[in-house]
């Protein structure tokens, strides 16, 4: 089908019904302008041909925060925010990738080689998608492609991931029949991450990005994670899930980020294992002496985060499943307090006039006032913060958070049932 016919098509309702599952009954007339947006913007730059549609969220962190790189358990879920993309196929085996506020070069794929010139940048996860795929034995090919995202990049909510998703979806559906599982999806948009955009990154961002729902995952077999997908939405016991961004840059913080799992990793060794999952609070314990001498007392009380986040992260999945909400919002304030008090990826150190986690927080504590949860979200230090807010303190809690952090700080999400998908 054509681009204009596509938009004649979303015009007269013909997607409104998985435009409702993926966004909710509420937003399908604004996502039906932003989907006409997307194809019109892309008819515009690659003529009026035979074209697809494409989505791939963004994800949420529940529980287990920073505990994938050490090989722990986490709980994540995919949602409402994503990247939708509207996909003309070719047959020169060159990706064209435009997309709202980004310049890309066309990558070519006949050379699938590593270009250190492309270290952190769009064609590198572009060539790096396709290249393992290729490594995989699976099919590759050109296409050209519009995409808009409204996935908060820095927030938390993973959006190269969803980017990474987006381009394995895409290459699954046009060359592989849809053959290619949301695992091998995820799996293969971290080695794109890890080996061509050259950040080191675990795989929790694509493995909720890819899956859909709410998803927990143990990471302990590194090469096969046990993932399971868990029904369960806040909104049925009176809670929305708000994120709000603190309006503070991740720029300058890689050193922070970067000690968390290193210190982590230098516990570990200590204890002569390469990650904190091999390990038992019991070792931590007989080894603390020697880990305070060795890698200072932060490292101690991070590997001590760790071994019980990861325990909590298993005990949040099981009260999700069994409905409990109770336990549900107990779990989650003590993995905000522990990321608080032992991870301590809250405030930068030495900070004193700028602490916006930590104050956020602070007003989450005061509006809730022990109703609800509230936690860091994601890697800390700056992006987001979750909270479940029972539905009557909503708007009061959006409110609060505005005063302090301006407008639209606040993202009311849904959660999102699929991963990966083609539209259209």
């Amino acid at each position: 089908m054509r681009i204009s016919e596509m938009i004649t098509e979303v015009r007269n309702g013909r997607l409104d019904s998985m435009l409702e599952r993926l966004y909710g009954a509420e937003s399908v007339a604004a996502q039906q302008e932003r989907y006409i947006s997307i194809m019109e913007k892309g008819q515009a730059l690659f003529g009026d041909r035979e074209a697809m549609l494409f989505s791939a969220p963004g994800r949420t962190e529940v529980g287990g925060n920073h505990t994938d790189h050490q090989l722990g358990r986490v709980v994540a879920a995919s949602i409402d925010l994503d990247v939708a993309a509207v996909v003309i196929p070719s047959d020169d085996h060159i990706i064209r990738y435009a997309s709202k506020g980004f310049s890309v070069k066309p990558v070519d794929l006949k050379d699938l080689s590593i270009h250190e010139d492309e270290k952190n940048t769009t064609e590198a996860l572009i060539r790096g998608t396709a290249a393992g795929l290729n490594r995989m034995g699976y099919g590759i090919g050109g296409f050209m492609a519009y995409a808009e995202s409204n996935v908060l990049p820095g927030g938390g909510m993973s959006s190269s991931a969803a980017f990474e998703v987006l381009l394995g979806t895409i290459l699954n559906d046009l060359y592989n029949g849809g053959k290619i599982t949301p695992e091998e999806i995820a799996k293969n948009g971290q080695y794109a991450e890890n080996v061509y955009f050259m950040k080191p990154c675990g795989l929790l961002d694509q493995m909720a990005c890819a899956e859909g729902s709410f998803t927990a995952i143990d990471f302990y077999e590194k090469d096969a994670p046990k993932v399971r997908r868990i029904g369960f939405d806040p909104g049925e016991f009176g809670y929305d899930l708000i994120l709000t961004d603190v309006r503070a840059s991740h720029a300058e913080l890689s050193d922070e980020y970067a000690a968390v799992p290193a210190e982590m990793k230098a516990a570990a060794a200590v204890m002569h294992e390469e990650v904190l999952s091999r390990c038992t609070l019991s070792d931590l314990l007989a080894n603390a002496a020697e880990i305070r001498e060795k890698c200072g007392d932060r490292a101690l009380m991070r590997a001590f985060h760790f071994l019980k986040e990861t325990e909590r992260a298993g005990a949040l999945a099981s009260a999700m499943e069994r409905g409990d909400i109770a336990s549900f919002l107990d779990i989650v304030n003590e993995s905000g307090r522990s990321s608080y008090m032992y991870l301590q990826n809250i405030n930068v150190p030495g900070a004193v006039r700028e602490q916006p986690v930590g104050l956020a927080l602070s007003l989450s504590d005061a509006v809730l006032e022990g109703r609800g949860a509230f936690r860091v979200h994601g890697g800390g230090f700056a992006g987001t913060i979750q909270a479940y807010v029972p539905h009557e303190l909503t708007e009061k809690y959006i409110a609060a958070m505005e005063s302090v952090f301006d407008k639209d700080c606040c993202y009311i999400l849904k959660i999102r049932d699929c991963g990966g998908i083609r539209m259209m």
